[in-house]
C-alpha cells in the first residue's frame, strides 16, 4: 500500500471513530431524555486548552442551535457540578444562586429544574450530563439516581473515547509519514475496553520516551 493510500485509510479509520463516538453521546441524551420524560438532555465536553464547556450532544430544547456552543467552565450549575464532580438535583433553579439566568436566557431556555452529573473517567472530570425539566410527579428517587449514574458512566467513557478519536485525528492531520502508522493505532487503541486501551496506552507512551531520547 502507498504512502498515500495508508494515509487516506487511516483517515477513514479515525474520522469514523469520531463519527461514531459522537453519535453514541447523542443516543444517550436521547434515551436519558426519554426515560425520565425531560423536555431537553444535554452533554457537555470540558475542552481542558481552554477551559471551557461545550455543548457536544444535545436532545430537545435547544438540539437545533446549541451544539458547540461554548461557555466558561465555571458557569452555572454545569460548571459547579463539574468542580465539585457531586451530582446535583434542583426542583426550583431559579431559587438557587448558582444558577445562571442570564446565560439561560441566551440559550432561549430557561428550565425550571434540572438533574446534572459529573462525568468522571480515570478519575478525570471529562464533562457534565443535564437533564432538564423531568416531570415533577414526586420527588427524586433512589432509583432515578442510580438510572442517572448508569448514563454517566456510559456518557464518560464515550466522551473519552472521542477525545482519544480525536487526538488522534489531529496527529494525523498535523503529521505524515510515520506519524499515520502512530495515528492508526491511536485510533484502534479508541475502540478497546478501558483496561486493554490502558494497556496500550502504556505502550505509546514507552514509544514517545523513546523516540524523546534519539
Amino acid at each position: 500500500m502507498t504512502e498515500e493510500r495508508l494515509h487516506a485509510a487511516v483517515a477513514a479509520g479515525v474520522l469514523g471513530s469520531v463519527e461514531a463516538h459522537s453519535a453514541l453521546l447523542q443516543s444517550i441524551t436521547g434515551v436519558a431524555r426519554a426515560i425520565f420524560g425531560a423536555r431537553a438532555s444535554s452533554i457537555f465536553l470540558l475542552d481542558e486548552e481552554t477551559d471551557e464547556l461545550v455543548f457536544e450532544a444535545i436532545s430537545g430544547e435547544g438540539s437545533e442551535s446549541l451544539l458547540g456552543t461554548r461557555f466558561p467552565s465555571s458557569t452555572g450549575i454545569a460548571g459547579w457540578v463539574l468542580v465539585t464532580r457531586q451530582p446535583l438535583v434542583l426542583e426550583d433553579v431559579g431559587s438557587d444562586a448558582r444558577f445562571a439566568r442570564d446565560f439561560a436566557e441566551q440559550t432561549g431556555y430557561v428550565p425550571e429544574g434540572l438533574m446534572a452529573v459529573p462525568l468522571l473517567h480515570d478519575e478525570r472530570a471529562l464533562g457534565v450530563l443535564e437533564v432538564l425539566d423531568r416531570p415533577q410527579r414526586s420527588r427524586f428517587t433512589l432509583a432515578e439516581s442510580d438510572l442517572l449514574g448508569l448514563f454517566a458512566n456510559q456518557a464518560a467513557i464515550a466522551l473519552d473515547l472521542l477525545q482519544s478519536a480525536r487526538r488522534a485525528r489531529a496527529v494525523l492531520e498535523e503529521g505524515a509519514g510515520d506519524v499515520a502508522v502512530v495515528a492508526r493505532l491511536a485510533a484502534a487503541l479508541s475502540q478497546l475496553e478501558p483496561d486493554q486501551r490502558q494497556a496500550g496506552l502504556r505502550i505509546l507512551e514507552a514509544m514517545e520516551e523513546i523516540l524523546r531520547k534519539r
